[in-house]
C-alpha cells in the first residue's frame, strides 16, 4: 500500500482530531463512477467513516452500497492518503472495486440536503474536474483539499 501526505495550508502543526474513510474506485468502460451534488456541482469519489467494530474492508463496502448502489467486492487497501488541516488529521484509504450487485441506496440527512447522486464520469473527465483543485484556494479550502485528494487518488492508483 502507497501512502501520501497532503498538508494544507492552515494546519496548525499539530492535530487533536482524526478520522479514518475508505473510498472506493469503480472503473467499467473507461469510466468512472463518482458521487455528484448537483446544487454546488462537486464530485467526490464514494466514501465515508469507518465505523465502530466494522474493518476498513467492510467500511467501503457498506459506503460504496449506501451512496451508490451498488454491492461491490473490494481489493486490499492500494493507497492511504493522509490528509491535515487545523487541528485534524484524516485518513483516507483506498479501495479498487469490482460491482457484484444492485441495492438502494441509503443516503444520511446531509447527502439528502445536497441531493446526492451518482454519475459516471469519464476517467479523463474525472481528472480534469478534480486538477482545477487549486481554483478554489482562495475561496473554498475544504472543497480545494478535497479535490486535490481525490485528483492525488486517481493518479496515483490509474497511473495517469
Amino acid at each position: 500500500m502507497k501512502e501520501v501526505e497532503i498538508v494544507g495550508d492552515n494546519y496548525f502543526g499539530s492535530w487533536v482530531k482524526s478520522r479514518i474513510a475508505c473510498r472506493g474506485i469503480i472503473v467499467q468502460d473507461g469510466k468512472i463512477l463518482l458521487t455528484y451534488e448537483p446544487d454546488n456541482g462537486q464530485y467526490m469519489i464514494p466514501g465515508g467513516g469507518l465505523e465502530e467494530g466494522e474493518n476498513e474492508e467492510e467500511c467501503c463496502i457498506r459506503e460504496m452500497a449506501e451512496e451508490t448502489g451498488k454491492v461491490v467486492e473490494v481489493s486490499d487497501c492500494k493507497l492511504d492518503i493522509m490528509e491535515y488541516y487545523e487541528d485534524w488529521m484524516g485518513h483516507s484509504k483506498y479501495f479498487l472495486c469490482k460491482i457484484v450487485g444492485e441495492t438502494k441506496t441509503n443516503y444520511t440527512e446531509q447527502e439528502l440536503a445536497v441531493k446526492m447522486e451518482t454519475r459516471w464520469v469519464s476517467v479523463d473527465e474525472a481528472i480534469e474536474e478534480f486538477s482545477k483543485h487549486e481554483s478554489y484556494r482562495a475561496t473554498d479550502e475544504m472543497r480545494r483539499g478535497m479535490y486535490l485528494r481525490e485528483y492525488t487518488a486517481l493518479k496515483e492508483l490509474l497511473g495517469i
